[in-house]
């Protein structure tokens, strides 16, 4: 563990071209870090740096940093982790959006089963959100229908620390299965296919996890290119030539 994290804060974080270039690690989960320790960058699993780990080192910086497989939620303040709480995340058929988001808006009381704070993310198919809940026995499991639930008292610490624009990293799981993916799904996972595909010259359009009319074009012309049967589905096939 020593060595890993020594690799990790030696390492120089490439430029944006380079990420996009090479292979990146996909970081399932964060490891065991004691509050007040240094905690060395993380990727996203987009393959861009956490871009609070970019910036200068700010010590009033806050960044959210979720781990689905763990169900916690922790707040760094530059590289230092000030608080770690325990959450509940989405359903296996209702996952946590893993990515790099920010916060969008702020509410108070934003409705009921919401709890108390409602801190909502810039996912791009949906409305997700950090919130208190009603439902305090949920917290720890795999509970909700994406959003990320935290007992009203731990919402209510975090709530003034953060602002619109603050980042929030969620790692964990990005394939669903993987399952077949068809026009009219959306999700990490479709937009970690688009990723792909752009790279690759398939896809042209936004990275938004939405498998519209222009991933379903991307899909086809990368199944020709490859000489699949004519289709518009992300099956097996497509998924080991895409290298997921």
């Amino acid at each position: 563990m020593l060595v890993i994290l020594v690799l990790f804060l030696c390492f120089i974080p490439p430029s944006p071209a380079a990420a996009a270039a090479q292979a990146v690690p996909v970081l399932e989960s964060v490891p065991d870090v004691p509050v007040s320790r240094s905690h060395p960058p993380l990727y996203t699993l987009t393959g861009q740096w956490l871009e609070a780990a970019a910036e200068p080192r700010d010590s009033e910086l806050m960044t959210i940093v979720i781990d689905t497989n763990r169900r916690r939620l922790m707040l760094f303040s530059g590289r230092k982790l000030v608080f770690s709480w325990p959450v509940a995340v989405g359903k296996p058929e209702t996952p946590t959006p893993v990515g790099n988001w920010r916060i969008k808006r702020k509410a108070m009381n934003w409705g009921s089963g919401f709890g108390t704070r409602w801190l909502g993310l810039t996912v791009p198919w949906g409305i997700y959100g950090i919130h208190g809940t009603n439902k305090p026995y949920s917290i720890g499991g795999y509970e909700s229908h994406g959003c990320i639930r935290m007992f009203n008292r731990d919402v209510e610490k975090l709530y003034p620390l953060v602002q619109a624009g603050t980042p929030v990293v969620i790692v964990g799981k990005l394939l669903r299965g993987p399952r077949v993916m068809r026009h009219g799904d959306c999700g990490s996972d479709v937009m970690e296919v688009q990723r792909v595909l752009k790279r690759q010259g398939f896809y042209t359009g936004p990275l938004d996890g939405n498998f519209g009319w222009g991933t379903r074009t991307a899909v086809q012309r990368f199944r020709e290119a490859h000489g699949l049967p004519p289709d518009d589905a992300v099956d097996d096939p497509v998924y080991r030539l895409l290298g997921l």
